[in-house]
Order: structure tokens, then sequence, then C-alpha cells
């Protein structure tokens, strides 16, 4: 098909120049078409290839520009945001105002004059990102020959890595910077998975909460999960897989009302200071994936130049070089009705015991309380092999009751006991020397 497409291109060009040059000096233009067209077809035997070349650098161009204009359909969110695209500049940058604020509003004014305020709104303009592909080499047997669509495979290699890249860069910058009033990030609260905490549904919720605090209409609320936040809501919530289910847009369906989405790319935050890294950053270990919400009516986006850059061959290298540049932005309009849920970093602390290392008894079996604090809040157990010596547990309180230790000329003064003290629920302990004095003689 796509041969078709382009050989069928090649003689509506070869139509229109040579149907131009014949009414320029007095023929018929389907003379001109004709013979261009004739001398097309056999220029690889006649080794014309100044008529193809040109071909060439305008196929890759307009299909370079088609692919960029079709990509979008497949981001589901990001149809959400409104398009600028009308009223990108020549210079690829985006002239908005900014507005200063909002006048104050009296209610049963009984004071005049009411009083003059300035809403100082200012121009502010956004310069689009630029994208640029390093060139990729396509030899002239290759071109050529076209045994199979070789042009197509390296515009569509080089529009989807822009494409992949673009993407991800738009949904960084709807993510805020950091946790705000009017940008919510909030931390996911589930079970521990490894090294980090699951989604749960609360947390969308507390983030509805937040949206809700901040006035945002329901109406063009956005969430756009993680796949691991994904995965966690299917393992937690069986309902949400019936939800799962439209792969044309990507859309899995309202929940709490938000839209819903998937995006494999995420921003990271550090979950320390709840701060967003920069793009491009590899995660370290204190960093976690995070799933984006924002209003769509207070975002923008805008798609400028795109243009396609061919080397055609030369005398030595005989070799074409295909890359692009690319220019594009989205980003929110305002820095507010925006926020992020973070998977909260999981670490398994081994908890402590401190109390008494040493307890003495007297020899008269008198019993002592000891208390035995846990760094995780669970009570203690106590065990002993010793018969003379008895144990009771309260929480995190220790009875030791020994039972009266006569004089004994043989015995050993004091008899010793080792107590075992352990956390509830866990393998720690700790080990406590029992000592007890024997009596006097009489």
């Amino acid at each position: 098909m796509k041969k078709f497409i382009v050989l069928l291109l090649a003689v509506v060009v070869n139509c229109l120049v040579g149907g131009t040059l014949s009414a320029m000096v007095g023929m018929a233009p389907w003379i001109g078409a004709v013979t261009l067209n004739a001398v097309a077809v056999a220029s690889p035997f006649l080794g014309i290839e100044g008529l193809r070349a040109g071909l060439y650098t305008e196929i890759w161009t307009g299909e370079t520009i088609k692919a960029f204009r079709n990509s979008l359909k497949s981001i589901g969110w990001l149809n959400k945001i409104r398009s600028f695209d009308s009223q990108v500049a020549k210079n690829n940058t985006i002239q908005f105002v900014d507005l200063g604020g909002d006048p104050t509003v009296l209610i049963n004014n009984t004071t005049y004059p009411l009083g003059v305020e300035t809403l100082d709104d200012a121009d502010k303009a956004i310069g689009l990102d630029k994208y640029q592909t390093k060139a990729t080499k396509i030899t002239d047997d290759e071109a050529r020959g076209l045994s199979y669509d070789k042009i197509g495979s390296v515009i569509e290699r080089h529009r989807d890595k822009v494409d992949e890249t673009k993407y991800s860069k738009a949904l960084h910058a709807l993510a805020p910077s950091g946790n705000t009033t009017n940008t919510p990030v909030l931390l996911t609260t589930g079970a521990a998975d490894g090294t980090r905490r699951r989604m749960v549904v609360d947390d969308i919720i507390a983030l509805k909460e937040k949206f809700d605090k901040m006035k945002v209409p329901t109406a063009g609320r956005i969430l756009v999960l993680c796949p691991e936040h994904v995965n966690d809501l299917l393992i937690q919530d069986k309902t949400f897989a019936q939800r799962y289910n439209n792969t044309t847009t990507g859309e899995i369906a309202n929940m709490y009302g938000f839209e819903i989405y998937e995006f494999v790319d995420s921003p990271l935050y550090t979950v320390s200071n709840l701060t967003k890294k920069t793009f491009g950053q590899t995660a370290g270990s204190g960093d976690r994936n995070a799933s984006v919400a924002f209003y769509a009516p207070r975002m923008m986006k805008a798609t400028g130049e795109t243009k396609a850059y061919v080397d055609e061959p030369d005398t030595q290298t005989q070799e074409w070089r295909y890359n692009l540049r690319h220019y594009f932005i989205c980003l929110p309009l305002k820095n507010e009705a925006i926020g992020a849920i973070v998977s909260d970093v999981y670490s398994e602390v081994t908890p402590t015991i401190t109390g008494a290392d040493t307890v003495s008894l007297s020899a008269a079996g008198t019993a002592v309380n000891r208390v035995y604090a846990t760094s995780n809040g669970a009570g203690v157990t106590a065990t002993t092999e010793a018969e003379w010596l008895t144990l009771t547990v309260t929480g995190n309180k220790v009875k030791m009751q020994a039972t009266a230790y006569a004089y004994d000329a043989e015995a050993t003064d004091p008899r010793t006991a080792t107590v075992t003290i352990g956390i509830e629920g866990t393998s720690v302990t700790k080990e406590v020397t029992v000592s007890q004095a024997m009596a006097s003689q009489a």
C-alpha cells in the first residue's frame, strides 16, 4: 500500500512539474506531464537520479508531518487538553496574558467611595520545546531499490522515539513540582510490596478530597495512573478489573470523579520531601513513581513546526541521511489544579527492646516489676527454664516472682536464671540475667 502511495505521489509531482514546464514554452501541459513521467520511469536505466532524488525528499517530509498529525490519537489523556496550535507564532512561541488576580467582592458595603484596585495583567511568552533526532543513514542501494519500505521504516522509528519522549515530558510537566495547597502530592497508604506501599482506593478518595477543597470542577478531572498503581488496584479491588477494558483510547473508566487513564512513563518523586525529579533523571533509592491528576481546562498543549532533513548521496558516501526537528509543549496554564499520588517508601526495620539487662531479687522472694519498651509499640513475652522463678507479663511489664532462697552451705550464692524477653509477633529477643541472693546463716 505504501509503495502504491509513493508511486502515485511521484506521478502527481511529475505531472505538475511537466505540465508547468510545457505551459512555459507554449506547449500543451499534458505533453510535459507524459514526457516527465516517461523519463522518470526510464531514469533507473538511464542513470538519471535527480528527478527521483527530489521526490524522495518530498516523500520523507510529507510522511513525517502526516505521522505527527496522527500521533495524538493514541493518547487519551492528552486529547482532553485544549490545543493552542493556531496561536503558535513563526518562532515556535505562544503569547499568553498572565492574569494578575481577581477583583475584591464587597458584601453589604456601607462605606463610600468603594475604593479602586488594579489587576496587573502581563504578557507571557511560552517557547515550545524543540525535539531533534540524530541522523540515520540509508545507503543509496536501499533507497533506490525499495525492496521494502525502508523510508517508511526510518520515518516511523524517528517519529515514535520523538513521540515517546514528548508524551513523557508532557505528563512530567503536568505533575506538581512539590506538595502545596494548590498542588497536593500524596503518598500511597496500602500494604507493603517490596520497597514501596501499594496504592489503594482510599488514596484516590484522598486526592478527590484535595481537589474538592480547591473547588476544582468535577467535569474535566483527569487521573493518569502509572502501571504499578493500576496493578495495585487490580489486586485490591476486583471491580476495578471490570473498568479496565477499553484498549482503544486508553481510558479505563470514571472513578471517584476522575477520568482514569494509564500511561507507562510516569514522573519520579523523591519521597522524603515530596519533590519532583528533573525530567530524564534516573531513580535513586528514595525515589518512586507517581500517578498524575489534573484539571484539563487549566492545561494547554501546542504543536509547532515539524521539519525533516535529508542529505542526498554524494560521490563518496553514496548514502542518504535523515533526521527531524519537531516543536511541542504541554503544561499547566497556572500552577494549580494539579496533583500526584506517589508510592511511599517502605523498608522493613527490625524492632528493638530496651530495658534492664540484669535483675536482682531478695532471698525472701519479693516480686520485682520491670518494664521493657519496644520500638514498634508491641507488647512483650517472657520465658525462663528456672523452676524457682515465676513470670507474669502484662503488656510491656514483666513481673518476676521467686521462691524464698534459704541458706545452704553447698548451694550457689547467688543463684541465677536467664529470662528471654521477646516482642510479640516477631523473632526479636533479649536475654536478661536474674539473680537471687541466699539467705544469711541463722
